[in-house]
């Protein structure tokens, strides 16, 4: 009886100790997988994951994010390629539609020089305002083939957020003059620094007030507080909840019988997220407010 349970005890002893050794084996496996694969993101190289572990179940799974990572380098190409390309349209497209334009002007300032009736007059000046919008989404068509590439340098520094919103407030100042607006402006005392790239950042401020003011229908107010929240709000006639929800998409273009707002948002989206920071736009009592957080 005592020696069935010696004998028992070696077997089982000896069962232990080999499941630990396979542990061991699936553990120093485990982490060869992690250091290769971390290593092939990070690096984006086309090596793949080696093991030194001969167990089959180790090997297949080995086999499968092998296979799964040859499928996302060509979703990479293919996504990059992509990107490139629809660059390279948008940027033709730019160019190309500068020539008719710039004569298009030309011709508009020969007419002017006419001797024309009211009526004349009346429609030259449609016809030069929407050139003068179709210009500029041509040159906002031409930023965003800019934005497109994800790889794009950044150029991070420590930055105070109050003295670019001022900054870049100061130059828009006239223009929103222009159209009648006189914004209400509370910025914190307190100075809010981020590690960000400050042209992306003025281009952001730039863009938003661009579409302030041309979309605005007045009463807007811009507050920065001491968490390094921007936030800017407007009236908004034309606009609804639904509306508001899609302003960021690339395509979408809103539109009615006077205005129809550009692709300055979706720019401003990229670059903020780039910087690794988040902005959401809402609509509440007839305001549009956008809102942006760096982090």
């Amino acid at each position: 009886m005592n020696i069935s349970i010696l004998l028992l005890t070696i077997i089982l002893f000896c069962i232990c100790i080999f499941l630990i050794l396979k542990l061991c084996l699936i553990k120093h496996s485990i982490k060869e997988i992690e250091k290769s694969f971390t290593y092939i993101l990070k690096a984006d190289t086309n090596n793949i994951i080696t093991i030194s572990s001969s167990d089959k179940d180790i090997k297949s799974l080995t086999i499968n994010i092998n296979d799964n990572l040859t499928d996302l380098r060509k979703q990479m190409l293919q996504y990059k390629s992509g990107n490139q390309e629809l660059k390279k349209i948008i940027t033709n497209i730019s160019h190309d539609l500068r020539t008719p334009l710039t004569a298009i002007k030309g011709y508009i300032d020969l007419i002017q020089q006419e001797n024309l009736s009211n009526k004349q007059k009346q429609y030259l000046k449609i016809v030069e305002k929407k050139s003068n919008e179709l210009t500029e989404l041509t040159k906002q068509l031409f930023n965003f083939s800019k934005t497109i590439d994800l790889h794009i340098e950044m150029n991070k520094e420590k930055c105070c957020i109050n003295e670019i919103l001022e900054e870049t407030i100061a130059n828009y100042y006239m223009i929103l003059k222009e159209k009648k607006i006189d914004p209400q402006i509370e910025i914190c005392k307190e100075k809010v620094y981020r590690n960000l790239d400050k042209q992306m950042i003025i281009r952001i401020f730039e863009n938003i007030l661009s579409n302030i003011s041309k979309y605005s229908d007045g009463d807007v107010k811009i507050i920065l507080d001491h968490n390094g929240k921007v936030i800017f709000s407007n009236k908004a006639l034309s606009l609804d909840v639904v509306t508001v929800e899609k302003l960021f998409d690339r395509y979408y273009t809103v539109e009615n019988a006077k205005k129809s707002t550009g692709i300055g948002l979706t720019i401003a989206k990229e670059l903020v997220e780039r910087n690794g920071g988040k902005i959401t736009a809402k609509y509440m009592n007839k305001r549009l407010i956008i809102e942006i957080y760096f982090l």
